[in-house]
């Protein structure tokens, strides 16, 4: 049954819908989508005290547009090609990658990614990324889940030896002005984007 353009997430809303041409289009979609995270993760942005990557904006902003199926074959490749060894996470390197990397400090972090694109999906369905505080709100959700999986496996490796106030610090607090940052980006963009949309077809 066809999608109505309010029951659509922002990628349903442009190219085929339809036949070979929509497969080709949602294989190209997962293909960009884990190429744009593998970037993102490398490009550092000079805060301070640590430097910030715009990766959890692309978690997000896939999770936002993809819609859940196209959302989890993202982030669940992006995972398989970084856990195969590939240098495409933040930390890693040549000599750090694959699975010991992903069973680092990061590790809950990346599972955190797949479940928020996932909640920001489901919003999005549900139209949440059509107006700026919906779209807001969602990307405080999704962030939240990242954060509800990252903290606690930062606490299960580093809590005893180093405390509760440094795992807060390291593992959130270093990065909430970025993140508010993202999260006003996001809610502009997404909703602007539908906005779009919606004067083509006026």
């Amino acid at each position: 049954m066809a999608l109505m353009m309010n029951d659509k997430v922002l990628s349903e809303a442009f190219g085929p819908t339809t036949g070979t041409a929509r497969t080709v289009k949602q294989v190209a979609m997962v293909i960009l989508g884990i190429a744009a995270l593998a970037i993102a993760a490398k490009i550092k942005f000079p805060m301070w005290p640590v430097p910030a990557t715009m990766q959890t904006f692309v978690v997000l902003s896939i999770g936002a547009t993809y819609g859940v199926r196209l959302s989890a074959m993202t982030l669940l490749g992006y995972l398989a090609i970084g856990a195969l060894g590939y240098d495409v996470f933040t930390g890693s390197s040549a000599d750090v990658n694959g699975l010991s990397y992903m069973l680092g400090a990061t590790g809950g972090y990346l599972v955190g990614f797949v479940v928020a694109a996932l909640i920001m999906a489901r919003l999005a369905r549900a139209g949440w990324d059509r107006s700026i505080g919906k779209m807001a709100l969602a990307m405080l959700i999704g962030n939240g889940a990242i954060y509800a999986f990252g903290l606690p496996w930062m606490a299960y490796l580093f809590l005893e030896a180093k405390g509760a106030a440094w795992v807060m610090q390291w593992g959130m607090t270093n990065f909430i002005l970025f993140d508010a940052l993202k999260l006003a980006l996001a809610a502009l963009l997404v909703p602007g984007l539908w906005q779009l949309t919606k004067d083509a077809r006026d």
